[in-house]
Parts: C-alpha cells; sequence; structure tokens
C-alpha cells in the first residue's frame, strides 16, 4: 500500500536514508530549513519543502500534514547553537509538530519519532541496566546535557498525547558503517551502537506497522534480522520509555 509520508528534519543523515528507502513505494516529502539542502533531497527521490521548526507558524507546519498518511520527526539541532537552539528544536519543535498534527482536520496522521536510548525520568534507573549501562549513560548524561534533557521533555509530551497514534524510536548510539540489516530491539542494553542504515531500516518497517502506536522501541546493534526484530518488539507490546 503506498501512503503519503512527511519527513521533518529531513536533511538529516539518518533522514536522507529513510527518504531513500521509502521513496521506492511511498510518496515522500522532506522538510528542510533552507534552499541549498533540496538537491539532497530530491537525490534521495523525495518532494522537498522548505520549512523552519524555530521561525515557520505552526499554522504551515498543519497545512503539510494534511491528508499525510504518517510523518517522521526526526530533527535535532546537533549540538548547535547551545542549550537555547537544542531547547528551540529538540524540545519547542517537537512540540510545534505535535500540536499541528492535533490541529489538522479529520484523520491524522501518525507520528514516528526518533528519539534516543536512554531518554528517561533521571530519577529512574531502569531495572535491567548492568553496571556498565549505567556508567555510560552516566557518561552520556554528563557529555550532552541539555540533548538528554530536552528530548526528555519532548518525549514526556508526546507520551501523554492521545488525539493522534504516535511510536518512538530510540536508537542508541550511531556510526556511518554499513548496515549490517540486524540488531537487537526492545527493551536492552545501551550498547553495543548501530548503522545509521539500519535505524533508517527500521524507520522504514515502521511506516506500515500501524500496531506499533504507544510504544518507544529501543534499538542497539545486534544479530537478529531487523524485520523479525522490529516484529517480536511490536508483539510483546512492552514501551521502554520509562518516563
Amino acid at each position: 500500500m503506498s501512503l503519503k509520508i512527511i519527513i521533518v528534519g529531513g536533511h538529516g543523515k539518518v533522514a536522507l536514508r529513510l527518504a531513500k528507502l521509502l521513496s521506492s513505494r511511498h510518496e515522500v516529502t522532506s522538510i528542510v530549513r533552507t534552499p541549498e539542502h533540496e538537491a539532497d533531497i530530491k537525490a534521495a527521490s523525495a518532494t522537498p519543502l522548505q520549512l523552519s521548526l524555530e521561525e515557520s507558524p505552526l499554522s504551515e507546519f498543519s497545512k503539510a500534514f494534511e491528508a499525510k498518511d504518517v510523518v517522521y520527526f526526526s530533527a535535532g539541532a546537533g549540538g548547535k547553537g547551545g542549550e537555547e537552539r537544542t531547547k528551540a528544536v529538540d524540545y519547542e519543535g517537537a512540540v510545534k509538530v505535535f500540536d499541528a498534527i492535533e490541529a489538522v482536520q479529520g484523520k491524522k496522521p501518525r507520528l514516528v519519532l526518533v528519539s534516543a536510548i536512554d531518554i528517561r525520568d533521571p530519577e529512574k534507573i531502569p531495572a535491567h541496566y548492568t553496571e556498565e549501562d549505567i556508567a555510560l549513560s552516566k557518561r552520556v548524561r554528563g557529555a550532552i546535557p541539555a540533548y538528554i534533557k530536552w528530548k526528555y521533555e519532548a518525549d514526556k509530551n508526546l507520551a501523554k498525547r492521545t488525539t493522534f497514534k504516535w511510536t518512538m524510536l530510540r536508537p542508541g548510539g550511531l556510526t556511518d558503517e554499513p548496515g549490517t540489516g540486524k540488531a537487537t530491539i526492545g527493551r536492552t542494553h545501551l550498547s553495543p551502537t548501530i548503522a545509521r542504515d539500519d535505524v533508517a531500516a527500521v524507520l522504514a518497517l515502521l511506516a506500515e506497522r500501524e500496531d506499533a502506536a504507544g510504544l518507544g522501541i529501543d534499538l542497539v546493534g545486534g544479530e537478529t534480522p531487523l524485520a523479525d526484530a522490529l516484529d517480536a518488539a511490536i508483539k510483546k507490546g512492552e514501551t521502554d520509555f520509562l518516563g
């Protein structure tokens, strides 16, 4: 079944891979901030749309989401501009997208949000974490505290939404190594790293997985074929977002 899909943050490394995968079967629009990025979107066989999470009004996003089946949120400040910009993009930009979906008249698109593993209430250490997980968590949280804080606030906001269906994908550390087509998916440990190719492939699979609604799904490197691992995690029905 061909879907109408729109990607927010379309020029990101994962998003470009995702557009290329989706465009072979679906109609894909990718939102970018500047016209300089449009050629890369077209090279991925998607249609560029210029909007800014920071500057464009909510109404323009809502209009862009009309008649769409799936919205992907894959935007992020990428550590540029300090905490103020991280908050503006990773939190306020995400909330703008959530509100814009809610403002769509009639059938609302599903949302697939790219978050990150270990985004959680800092006071709640998951019971399955090992000492190695806890040490890695502390190290990462100490290195990028603003990112962790504002991604958590965005995810916490999304988890309360009930007017549209949503899924969070929570990958671990990312690499640009070639994808393996395999991973560990579901409540897991914080390592090993995973290739952006494989994250994009799992995101593409989620386009047609309405049964993943309401789930936060962890994703790290592993040995299980992606489709099988994702299917098992969805059937388990256990969210990995421990907000």
